[in-house]
């Protein structure tokens, strides 16, 4: 799905002779490659503050746990996205309240959302899925009505932009993953934390380091949450890429709806991807089929990379069954599960392979 070897080899003399230069100077938590890296993402994000953090997933912890959210609390989420979005909820103690996505774009349903706040309802936290920005424009409305803070999930949406702005400064956080699969991806879990506010940037920081400030004087109770300084400087060498390789992903995007939408098959058989804002930055090519499950498995037989992003809505896993949904509860997210499959998508893809999957998958399709 990526070729993490073939887009790190052009960059190889660098990020080795970063590696040894961190190595050399002794500082590997925290210090000046980390605060390097916020000030640069910051700036690439279009956000006052970054917090370099250890994965995605803690991103989520730090902003949940710095907003104070815990047992008797309740979030509205989506059903429709990775693991660790439902997870960080439940993990801080309060309940996750998942309502369903919109059939276009898989991201959350405003309407619903709103339908879905009560008393308890402390937060909202969409997911900026495969790249795409939530409509923020209808949350930010809906979350100011109840006077909620909004935490965007954007591990897949670096450089997203709505029609509010980048995605990650619309919110009181924003979290981002660099997941080695993800646009900007590195060598093992880093994340980071944005925000506008100074003060949440501040508790951020203190949150991701034990609750500690000044050091060993603990005023909260944090967490280790803290990016090494090694996947800080590796990722300083990778970011001034970012831009070409999301141009590379909208271009190969481009190609695949140009020749998808000429194949002449019924929408039931294939449908593309549908972009409703032009940020869409394309971490994943996400494409629905009634014969979704027949198409994995002879694209797999001729090995062409595919996957399914997700197979099981969160609301249906069998770890939130107390929660008491049941089949049917949010019928968008359970058929799209049924009928999504990704295609690779990564910038040096290259139109000879492109050609290859768009054939395949079309003349399977017309069988």
């Amino acid at each position: 799905m990526l070729d993490v070897i073939g887009q790190n080899e052009p960059l190889i003399d660098r990020l080795t002779e970063k590696a040894a230069e961190v190595i050399r100077s002794g500082r590997y938590i925290l210090g000046p490659e980390v605060t390097a890296l916020e000030q640069e993402v910051a700036e690439y994000v279009g956000v006052a503050h970054a917090i370099g953090v250890s994965s995605g997933t803690d991103a989520l912890m730090v902003a949940l746990m710095a907003l104070g959210i815990g047992r008797g609390d309740e979030v509205i989420t989506t059903p429709f996205t990775f693991f660790a979005t439902g997870g960080c909820i439940a993990r801080v103690g309060a309940t996750p309240v998942f309502v369903d996505i919109r059939p276009d774009t898989f991201n959350i349903d405003v309407e619903q959302t709103a339908a879905a706040v009560t008393e308890r309802t402390r937060a909202i936290l969409p997911v900026h899925l495969y790249g795409q920005a939530c409509d923020m424009e209808g949350l930010v409305e809906v979350a100011r009505k109840h006077d909620l803070p909004i935490i965007e999930d954007a591990a897949q949406a670096i450089g997203t932009q709505s029609p509010l702005g980048p995605v990650g400064s619309l919110g009181a956080y924003g979290c981002f993953s660099f997941f080695p699969s993800k646009n900007l991806g590195g060598f093992g879990d880093a994340g980071l934390v944005t925000t506008q506010d100074s003060g949440l940037a501040e508790k951020a920081r203190v949150i991701r380091a034990h609750g500690s400030k000044p050091k060993y004087y603990h005023a909260v109770v944090g967490g280790n949450f803290r990016i090494d300084a090694l996947q800080a400087a590796l990722l300083r060498v990778k970011l001034p890429e970012l831009r070409g390789w999301t141009t590379g992903r909208q271009q190969n995007a481009a190609r695949y709806d140009a020749a998808f939408s000429d194949s002449g098959l019924d929408e039931s058989l294939l449908r593309t991807p549908r972009r409703r804002f032009e940020g869409h930055i394309y971490n994943q090519y996400v494409i629905r089929s009634s014969r979704r499950d027949e198409l994995l498995a002879h694209l797999q037989e001729q090995e062409i990379a595919t996957t399914i992003y997700y197979p099981v809505p969160l609301h249906r896993q069998e770890c939130f069954a107390s929660l008491g949904y049941k089949e049917g509860s949010l019928p968008v997210s359970e058929h799209a599960s049924r009928e999504v499959l990704a295609l690779p998508i990564f910038a040096g893809l290259g139109e000879a392979r492109q050609s290859r999957i768009i054939d395949t998958v079309i003349a399977f399709l017309k069988r």
